[in-house]
Order: structure tokens, then sequence, then C-alpha cells
């Protein structure tokens, strides 16, 4: 396209693949290049093509921790929720643009609990050492779900949740999904949560095998803070992982802190928000399909 200045990642650029294909060279050389975690590119890209699968477009979701440009999400991959454009027609695949929900999330490190060798993530700087009130923090912007889950150990996850700062409950299982409406239909969904339309401003909590019948899971108001930590009574640690990216391990004394972001990701439409959900429903996730039930067939329909 005229006057486009297209920037693609520097390793795709570096795949034997493309970087041997000699038809291509003279195009690659009018791309411009960029590295995840050295590379800024949040104020220079308006517009974002993603080809793959979910998983491409969660991954294009997380290079932008602020404002993300709208997506046009190509359908390359196995399953395709969210990317519901077919390659083979992307000439005349532009419509209308809607918004998607993302979590902003907050990690608060207690310095007291280990030492931590010096890093630098997100701006963040992690330090070596014990000391009394160091505390280190990282803030993250998650399109599907936040899970904290028991990692490799054989005890039950033992973590209270928060809500507004208030206790609501502890949740005792293999760990607890806090996800948008668009990550309803991937993991929480999977762990019996119900499936909740993009366009809906809520955030559910889903209990992974909790150690109770009665935990089901529920849908909270958006703009809530959620806050998860270990119980006093936890007899490990727990893992936490953002849009199954970034995991580490929480510790006593760890928060995680969970909210609406103020920074959606802009998505183009195939047909309309509600068509493209419901299609994506039926197409990827089979749902209600079932042998249709026949009508009754009366005596006199019968001679």
């Amino acid at each position: 396209m005229k006057n486009m200045i297209v920037y693609v990642e520097r390793k795709v650029l570096e795949d034997p693949t493309i970087a041997g294909d000699e038809a291509f060279q003279s195009t690659m050389n009018k791309f411009c290049t960029f590295s995840e975690d050295l590379d800024d590119i949040s104020n220079q890209v308006d517009f974002i093509i993603c080809l793959g699968g979910d998983g491409t477009l969660l991954y294009a979701s997380s290079l932008f921790q602020e404002s993300v440009p709208p997506v046009m999400a190509f359908h390359l991959g196995s399953l395709g929720f969210l990317t519901p454009f077919n390659f083979d027609t992307y000439q005349s695949q532009l419509n209308q643009v809607i918004e998607g929900n993302r979590l902003r999330v907050r990690v608060q490190k207690d310095g007291r609990e280990k030492k931590m060798t010096m890093v630098e993530e997100n701006g963040v700087i992690l330090t070596n050492g014990e000391g009394e009130g160091i505390h280190k923090a990282a803030q993250y912007q998650v399109l599907n779900e936040v899970v904290v889950d028991r990692g490799p150990s054989s005890y039950l996850s033992n973590v209270d949740l928060f809500l507004d700062g208030h206790l609501i409950t502890t949740v005792q299982g293999d760990g607890v999904i806090v996800s948008t409406p668009t990550g309803s239909t991937a993991y929480a969904v999977a762990a019996g949560a119900s499936m909740i339309h993009p366009n809906v401003p809520a955030i559910l909590i889903t209990p992974i095998c909790p150690h109770s019948l009665s935990f089901r899971p529920i849908v909270v108001p958006a703009g809530v803070e959620l806050k998860i930590m270990l119980s006093s009574e936890a007899r490990n640690t727990a893992w936490v992982s953002f849009d199954g990216r970034k995991r580490q391990e929480i510790c006593h004394g760890d928060s995680i802190t969970i909210t609406t972001s103020c920074f959606p990701v802009p998505s183009i439409c195939f047909r309309d928000p509600v068509t493209d959900w419901f299609e994506s429903l039926a197409q990827c996730l089979h749902w209600n399909v079932r042998k249709k039930q026949h009508h009754l067939v009366s005596e006199e329909e019968e001679f």
C-alpha cells in the first residue's frame, strides 16, 4: 500500500525460509524491524495485521502495554476463535471496528521473601538482597486471562481473593482464572465458566477444580479491583501467568492486583460483533450442535 511504513518482527525476517527467498529480498529491504522487549513501537504503529491463530493475536496484544492500534486478525491457525478473517480473501475484508476488553495486572513482590538477581523488566529494576521493606512491582496488560495455579506442588493451592479490599473467599483447589469476556471462551470455559460476549463490561472469576462443589464461577462488574494473595495457611507457593506467558512464582507477602484496563484492544469485525461471535461459537466450539429431533408422525400421515 502507498505511503505505509511496515514493521515486521526481526526474528520473522531471520527465519531461513524467508531469508533464503531471493524473490522476496527486494520487498524485505523495505520493512522496518523490531524485537520484543528491546524496541518500543507503541507510538509508531497505527494498524496491526495479525497472521496466525488466537495465540498470535494474544502475542500481538502483549507488545502494546498501553493503547493498542486496531487489529485485523487473519485465521491461519488450528482454532481461530478470535481471528475471523480468511486470508484467501484478505483484499476485500476491511469492515467495522469494535473494542475488546483487557485486564491491567500488577504483581507486587515482597523483597524480604527471597533474593533476586538484578534484571530490568518492563521498566522495573529488580535488585539483589533481602532488605526490609524492599518491594518490587511489574505491570502487565492481559487480553484473555490471569491464571493462578499450584504449579508443580502436589498440595492444593490456597489463595485469598479480595474484591475492592474485602476478603470474599479463599480458593482451595488447582487454582483460579480471572478473565475478560474475550477470555471467557478460552481456559475459563474449559473450567466450567459461562461464555460472555466481548461487549459486556465484566470480569469473570473461575475456580480450577475447586475443593468444594458449591464454588461456581462468578461475574463481577468491570472496574472493581481484585487482589490475590497466598493464604496464611498455604502449604506451598503459587504460580501466575498472563495469557499463558511471563510465568512466575508467587510467595507469601506477594500480591496480584487486577482491574479492567483503560487500554482496550480494537479489532476489525468480519460482519458485526454479534454475528462474528456466534459464528465463532458454532464453528470453533460447536456450541449447541446436536442431532435434530424429528417431528412426530401422526397415524394419518403413516397412511
